[in-house]
Order: structure tokens, then sequence, then C-alpha cells
């Protein structure tokens, strides 16, 4: 049966081996933005062997590219986007410590498998109520890359956004076990 647990960010490996799929996770603390433009300059630090513009040691990755804030707000509706586009570039960021990616779909086998390797995990964002999810982001600002607009990377404080485990630690996958379930 799904649990409903709070957690707090950055993510410690003790914390994630206790989620499983299908189970309703409250992430508060600091999250960052990418989506794969950004995601492609991150890997290319990587293979040049130079510094991150953020600790990934433990961080979450929200695959978004959040629309303009509107007048006294952080950000405006920032719904996620579609996780595959970031599949060849997240095994080379859960290789050097993130443990977190927020998107919404289906993960690839080898991005599974590296989860299940560096012991992190995939949280599905709601699609569709964009606005609900920016409620749960307290304060953003461009930390890398503004050149990229709206997927620049950004860092957000974020208080109980809500999402759901769509891949742990284990390997196991909602979107497998949701079909299997209903097939049935």
């Amino acid at each position: 049966m799904a649990k409903t647990i709070k957690l707090r960010t950055p993510l410690k490996v003790e914390d994630l081996a206790k989620l499983e799929i299908g189970d309703k996770v409250y992430l508060s603390g600091t999250i960052y933005t990418a989506r794969d433009a950004a995601h492609k300059r991150l890997v290319d630090l990587l293979e040049q062997n130079k510094e991150l513009p953020f600790d990934i040691a433990g961080a979450v990755i929200y695959y978004v590219g959040p629309a303009p804030a509107p007048p006294g707000k952080p950000i405006g509706s920032a719904g996620p986007t579609t996780s595959y586009r970031m599949d060849p570039y997240a095994p080379a960021l859960m290789d050097v410590g993130l443990k977190g990616m927020i998107g919404k779909g289906p993960r690839s086998e080898e991005v599974i498998n590296s989860m299940k390797k560096n012991q992190a995990v995939y949280l599905a964002a709601i699609g569709g109520a964009a606005v609900v999810v920016a409620s749960a982001i307290k304060k953003a600002e461009v930390i890398a890359y503004e050149d990229l607009g709206t997927e620049a990377i950004r860092k957000l404080e974020v208080e109980d956004f809500p999402c759901i485990v769509a891949n742990d630690v284990n390997g196991n996958d909602i979107y497998q076990e949701g079909v299997k379930r209903f097939k049935k």
C-alpha cells in the first residue's frame, strides 16, 4: 500500500531506500531545474573535468521550463517536461551524485539500471496541474545558462512539492507495474 512521505533535500540514500513505487512524496528544500540543452552542458562539463554550477551530491533535478513569473510570484506555471529527453545524460549525472529526478513519462532501461546502481529515484510530477505545482515553489533564481531562457538552470526553494515515486532504488517501475495490474 502506498505511503505518504515528506523528504528534505539533499536526498539521503537511507531515506530513498524506504520509498516504493506509488508512494506520494512531499519534497521540501532546494531543487534545480534543467532540460535537455542544460543537461548536455552539464555532461560536457563533467567530460572536461570541470565543476558543475551547483552541488550535485544528493541533488534533485526537476525537468521543467517554467513560464515567466507573474507579478508577486517567484515563478509562473511549472509543469513537468517529458523525461526521456534527458535519458542520454541522466546516468552520468547520477554517477557523480544526483539522487532524484522529477518529470513525467517512463524512463529508459539504461536510466533505471543507473538508478539501481546509484541508489537514486525518479519522481513523477502531476502533468496538467502546472499552476498547482508552481504553488509549492517559494523562491526561484537563475544560476546557470541564462542564454537558454526558460530552460536555464534555476535554483528553486520548494515546500511540500507533490510527486509520486515512479522508479524506486530497486528498479521498480510504476509505468510497467500499472500496466500489469490493469491487464489482469
